[in-house]
């Protein structure tokens, strides 16, 4: 997961405070492993040092006084940047997928786009290993056949995601209505 970049689509759906970055990251993406505090803000804290973010004055609220901060034109470059380009087709990148589609749905972003590029770089990378299993020696065809049943599982989740991103859509953007 890209905490940085997750964080950065988050305020470019609405400026936030700390608390509720956190609290957004764990419903949507810390499933089994939220983000521990002190991380949000270490990353907020790089993220202002090179100009993603900015803070502004600290407001006083329940508990200790929150700093909201607002993204960046630099900011929202790397969020655009960063969705556009499809992540190395690997086994068990199943949550940055999601993580991309769904904060692309959160900022009206186009998600059909994205999991149109991601489908074709799994194809153009299921080409290589299908290529490798008819010319490899025994080891390296066991082992395309292994990333090559997980590449057809991605495969298959992008398929029922894209069929269903206008339900997903509706639950994301929920909070904002």
């Amino acid at each position: 997961m890209s905490v940085p970049q997750t964080l950065l689509g988050l305020l470019e759906r609405e400026p936030s405070h700390g608390y509720d970055l956190k609290r957004d990251y764990d419903a949507y993406f810390g499933r089994g492993k939220q983000l521990p505090f002190g991380q949000v803000y270490a990353t907020l804290g790089r993220l202002a040092r090179d100009g993603k973010v900015v803070g502004g004055e600290a407001e006083p609220g329940e508990g200790p006084d929150r700093k909201p901060y607002s993204i960046t034109d630099a900011g929202r470059a790397e969020v655009d940047a960063w969705l556009a380009d499809p992540v190395e087709p690997e086994p068990h990148l199943q949550t940055i997928l999601f993580a991309k589609v769904t904060l692309a749905l959160m900022l009206g972003k186009p998600a059909d786009a994205y999991l149109d590029r991601q489908r074709a770089a799994h194809i153009r990378r299921m080409r290589e290993l299908t290529e490798l299993r008819r010319t490899g020696a025994l080891v390296d065809v066991l082992l395309a056949d292994h990333a090559l049943f997980h590449l057809e599982a991605d495969l298959r989740w992008i398929d029922v995601t894209s069929a269903r991103l206008t339900e997903l859509a509706a639950l994301v953007t929920r909070r904002e209505q």
